[in-house]
């Protein structure tokens, strides 16, 4: 990857060229996906982090060898819905109840210490509720269209991945910026020394649910939503 100047590049565009940048910005507490359309330079300067240093860790990629599997960039439309799909949602779809069930386990138990355990418990409720309806929306809608509009250039699709795509992105602000909150009022998912295993295993649960979101928001916004809109403003 060319590190001359990306100081002006958006933080999307870097991890979408090469995904291997995707663990130094959550390494540096830098949102990749959700916030995938601000510049290093304004990232940085909001996470009071020297642009420098993000740029030669990114410029040390260059001396690793690059795993061209996570090359999403240029894959084929259809191919990286089917994967989103088989990867993602089904990651999703394993972890929601099983989190929904302890976050409100662990909020029963040990709120009257921690209260922010309530909050927590709240948020996540919301997401599971939108997360369901998003992923099946993608699912039965805008994965079908996209995939109509290769087969066969369809008119109708075009105009459902254009109102889709607009809707689904702001569902996506939504559940990346709770999981924000939720990272934040668990202090970066820090288990309290009164915490019991449940509390241990369910914050284990939520940050490995937090890392695969940033990994598939960032799919979905910064190159399956663009790539899909160049395919419906096609004539």
């Amino acid at each position: 990857m060319k590190t001359t100047s990306l100081k002006k590049v958006n933080i999307g565009e870097i991890v979408a060229n090469d995904f291997r940048a995707a663990k130094i910005f959550k390494d540096a507490g830098i949102d990749f996906c959700c916030g995938g359309d601000h510049t290093l330079e304004e990232i940085c300067a909001e996470k009071n982090i020297k642009t420098a240093d993000i740029e030669q860790k990114i410029k040390h990629l260059e001396n690793t060898v690059i795993d061209f599997s996570h090359d999403f960039k240029e894959w084929k439309l259809d191919i990286l819905c089917d994967h989103i799909v088989n990867k993602h949602h089904k990651l999703v779809m394993d972890l929601l109840p099983q989190l929904v069930f302890y976050t409100q386990k662990i909020a029963f138990v040990h709120s009257t210490n921690h209260p922010e355990l309530i909050r927590i418990t709240e948020l996540f409720a919301h997401i599971n509720k939108e997360l369901l309806q998003h992923l099946k929306n993608e699912e039965e809608i805008l994965f079908p269209a996209i995939k109509a509009v290769l087969k066969n250039n369809d008119t109708a699709s075009k105009a459902i991945i254009i109102s889709e795509i607009k809707r689904m992105k702001g569902e996506h602000e939504f559940a990346g910026g709770a999981m924000d909150t939720i990272n934040d009022l668990s202090k970066n998912y820090q288990v309290p020394d009164d915490g019991c295993s449940t509390f241990t295993v369910t914050y284990k649960m939520l940050e490995q649910f937090e890392d695969d979101l940033h990994i598939h928001v960032h799919i979905e916004n910064n190159i399956l939503y663009p790539k899909a809109l160049l395919l419906a403003n096609e004539k």
